[in-house]
């Protein structure tokens, strides 16, 4: 069973920084996608940053990219995204999502669209106060 912890989450002010970690429990973590998408009061989930752990291809949103870091350690199963210059509008929820890519040969960066993803962690809230 695979499960995702988040951690990391919490309230800052604008142009302050964050970061977050989401704890893997799978085998062979290098054949998996994962992600961090969020979702704010009201709307829709977006993805915001995926990386495909076997190849480190990333695909980041246009709305974080140049503030919004995505990182792995494979040793410890462990995917982070270090959050700068952060603002009211990055307010979510945040949430870490992983699926396993069956063709290990496919380097290709992972969608960002969240349907592809099978396994969800319980998300870590992110607040920014202007």
């Amino acid at each position: 069973q695979v499960q995702l912890v988040e951690s990391g989450g919490g309230s800052v002010q604008t142009g302050g920084s964050l970061r977050l970690s989401c704890l893997a429990s799978v085998t062979t973590f290098s054949r998996y996608c994962m992600g961090w998408f969020r979702q704010a009061p009201g709307k829709e989930r977006e993805g915001v940053v995926t990386i495909y752990i076997g190849s480190g291809a990333t695909v980041y949103a246009d709305s974080v990219k140049g503030r919004f870091t995505i990182s792995q350690d494979n040793a410890k199963n462990t995917l982070y995204l270090q959050m700068n210059s952060l603002e009211p509008e990055d307010t979510a929820m945040y949430y870490c999502a992983a699926a396993r890519r069956i063709i290990t040969a496919n380097t290709n960066p992972c969608p960002l669209g969240s349907s592809p993803y099978t396994y969800w962690g319980q998300g870590t809230q992110i607040t920014v106060s202007s």
